[in-house]
């Protein structure tokens, strides 16, 4: 047996294929083995060889309240500030297709509590290896507004502190991942004013770029990836607080440039939150409207426009967060009253077949107010 094997007495090929089963969460045990496992679990082909195995798997990332926090409800911006327990919140994984819930390991400081009101996208790195990005929010404790990054690496099983968001102390920004980049736009400042400015974080680098401003000001506008661009929807200017547009804006990276999106995208007074984009699926869009899910194609076709797909259960209209994953499926996560337990519908359009939702009330320990999410493949 030789000293380079990685599992003594099997060949080589069939110990890759018995190292690529094994579960994400496992993988920092792994690395840790031998120096050839490490090597193994650390290089690109590993990835590839899971997913042409059909081996990744599909979760939300999902930042929610603690167990204490299940009967407390959502923090609110009108909230008056403090710190205390009642903030604490922390990144959960829901894989959706088996059901299954975890806990990710806390932050490093700050009481181990993800920021209130941050947002969270999913990046593919150079190295092939998925990487969740936290950013922004407001201090647990303060409820200042904060420009912290923090990166979670499946392999290592860690966070690390990345780069902290440059410009003004945002708040209520749009945020999504775009291949290896996270970009974000708009928000207000400490100020209340409502942004233009965007900016792009590559985490390989650790690095911040400026981009280009929006030709608008959008306050509490929506993040989204739709056909290889970012796409920022609705929002508000800084005269009109709460008084939701219905446009939006595209940015292409080839190109560094913006350009406008369809007029009306989403009604106008319409509060953006629960759009998301189908992955792998061109530029399906999904949101609720009036106790709805509803659907379109096209983010720039002007004949596009959206249509019933089936009203949402009761108990999962408020605060509602909104996915749609690559099988097809449609994920809402919400509760039917303020700081009622969170329950998960899921829903598959088939044609010719009515729409019908599958409900699957969240575990006690993970029944707290999910506050934003974003769609991985590990």
């Amino acid at each position: 047996m030789g000293d380079n094997e990685l599992i003594p007495g099997l060949p080589e090929e069939v110990a890759r294929e018995c190292l690529i089963r094994v579960g994400f969460d496992q993988l920092p045990v792994v690395r840790r083995i031998s120096r050839q496992w490490k090597s193994e679990v650390e290089s690109p082909a590993y990835n590839r060889m899971r997913k042409t195995e059909g081996l990744a798997r599909t979760a939300l990332a999902l930042v929610q309240a603690r167990p204490e926090l299940a009967e407390a409800g959502p923090a609110h911006k009108q909230s008056s500030a403090g710190g205390g327990p009642g903030n604490s919140y922390r990144m959960v994984l829901l894989d959706t297709a088996e059901g299954v819930w975890n806990a990710l390991p806390e932050l490093p400081g700050q009481g181990g509590s993800l920021p209130l009101f941050c947002q969270v996208a999913a990046v593919d790195g150079g190295d092939g290896r998925k990487r969740l990005v936290v950013v922004g929010g407001w201090d647990p404790e303060t409820w200042a507004p904060t420009d912290s990054v923090f990166v979670y690496d499946f392999l290592t099983g860690a966070w690390r502190r990345g780069a902290g968001m440059p410009g003004p102390r945002r708040s209520f920004f749009a945020c999504a991942a775009v291949g290896e980049k996270v970009y974000v736009a708009g928000g207000h400042d400490e100020e209340k004013n409502a942004l233009r400015s965007a900016l792009a974080y590559e985490p390989d680098a650790d690095a911040w770029a400026a981009l280009p401003d929006m030709a608008e000001e959008r306050d509490e506008p929506r993040g989204l990836c739709v056909g290889g661009k970012f796409l920022v929807v609705g929002g508000y200017p800084t005269p009109a607080q709460g008084q939701f547009v219905g446009s939006a804006e595209s940015f292409d990276p080839a190109t560094s440039t913006w350009s406008p999106a369809q007029d009306g995208l989403v009604d106008d007074g319409a509060c953006p939150r629960t759009c998301c984009a189908a992955p792998g699926a061109g530029d399906r869009m999904y949101m609720l409207r009036d106790g709805h899910l509803v659907a379109r194609h096209g983010a720039t076709s002007s004949s596009a426009a959206w249509r019933p797909v089936a009203p949402v259960p009761e108990d999962a209209r408020t605060a509602a967060v909104v996915s749609a994953i690559p099988d097809g499926r449609v994920v809402v996560i919400g509760s039917g009253c303020h700081g009622g337990d969170q329950t998960v519908y899921t829903l598959r359009e088939e044609a010719g077949k009515p729409a019908s939702w599958a409900r699957a009330p969240a575990p006690p320990e993970f029944a707290g107010h999910v506050q934003a999410a974003c769609l991985l493949e590990i």
